[in-house]
């Protein structure tokens, strides 16, 4: 306890930094949109499951799982050396998205605004735009919440230590021109195409039944193609799922900039952590935490919003949004 506090602590005093070094007119030129994310209360902590020991479930979760190691005790090779320990798979919670239109928002840290200077401002809706379309800037943080609760001890089994802001797509020049992103994503130009976008229907299905198709890496399911890496999204019709899609492709974004590392469930494999320039979507989940938290559930990526969006979804938001994404770690417990 003594541990979390001082976390707190320290994230407090990160942000009274941030608010003494902004200029007066950035600090107070709030979105309006935005609130402190609480990392007790606004968390689906069941969403931690299904919890397994190689291919034991030991706990269900809400979601269903992933593949597993079938041996229980794994012997890793650390150069010279061997270890052995157990293998264990779980859902942490890795990292928060902001999506907002407003550049510098930090809708997760209670919507203060960074004055970035001139950096355009996003668009959403119809009326916006002659095409129904929007465009989202993306926040990444680093979230270590397991490292800060010191639910696991085994430095490999979780990610350690303390909350940041990894990413803003308003410094990215990629983020806001499809042209320049085709520099990390060359093979969108091979899905832009009916039949590949006709085929994300059954990513759709599979997305909201449970698990999104690993093969169609190209879909982003309910939300359309996860292709260009960028915040524009061709056609908006509701701002929810709009600010799902650019979080999805931030995460495949950062995957294949080598920024977000894999886990596997297999053996031997297990024991190591490996770059994956193709995200494993159906390793990843997420809940809403801004700005209506769903602390009853998480949902796939690419998993439609019809089920649970309608409350989340208010008519009066300026379409600021904030996520908690949990990836499953596979790992070996030394």
């Amino acid at each position: 306890m003594r541990r979390i506090i001082r976390r707190l602590l320290f994230i407090s005093g990160v942000v009274a930094v941030l608010f003494i070094s902004t200029p007066v007119s950035a600090a107070t030129s709030n979105a309006g949109d935005g609130r402190w994310v609480n990392p007790i209360s606004d968390v689906c902590w069941k969403c931690l499951f299904p919890m397994s020991l190689g291919s034991i479930q030991l706990a269900s979760g809400p979601q269903p799982d992933t593949s597993n190691p079938s041996s229980p005790i794994q012997i890793c090779s650390y150069g010279v050396l061997y270890r052995i320990g157990m293998a264990i798979g779980y859902w942490e919670p890795t990292a928060m998205t902001d999506v907002t239109r407003e550049p510098g928002v930090m809708v997760n840290m209670g919507g203060f605004k960074i004055d970035l200077g001139r950096t355009g401002t996003g668009t959403a809706g119809q009326s916006d735009r002659p095409a129904a379309g929007a465009f989202y800037h993306v926040h990444w943080y680093k979230y270590p919440l397991i490292s800060w609760l010191t639910i696991m001890t085994s430095l490999g089994c979780f990610q350690g230590g303390d909350m940041d802001i990894a990413y803003l797509s308003e410094v990215d020049p990629l983020w806001n021109d499809s042209t320049l992103s085709m520099i990390i994503n060359p093979e969108a130009a091979l899905f832009g195409n009916l039949v590949s976008q006709a085929a994300c229907a059954a990513d759709a299905v599979s997305s909201t039944a449970g698990l999104p198709l690993a093969p169609l890496f190209w879909c982003a399911g309910s939300q359309g193609s996860m292709y260009p890496f960028t915040g524009y999204t061709s056609g908006e019709f509701s701002p929810l799922e709009s600010s799902l899609l650019v979080s999805e492709r931030m995460a495949f974004k950062l995957h294949r900039e080598g920024l977000v590392m894999n886990t596997v469930g297999a053996d031997v494999a297990v024991c190591y952590e490996y770059p994956s320039p193709i995200v494993p979507k159906e390793r990843w989940r997420y809940q809403m935490v801004n700005m209506y938290p769903e602390t009853n559930s998480c949902h796939p990526f690419g998993a439609s919003t019809q089920t649970w969006g309608t409350s989340h979804n208010s008519p009066q938001s300026k379409k600021n949004f904030g996520y908690l994404l949990w990836r499953k770690r596979n790992c070996v417990y030394l």
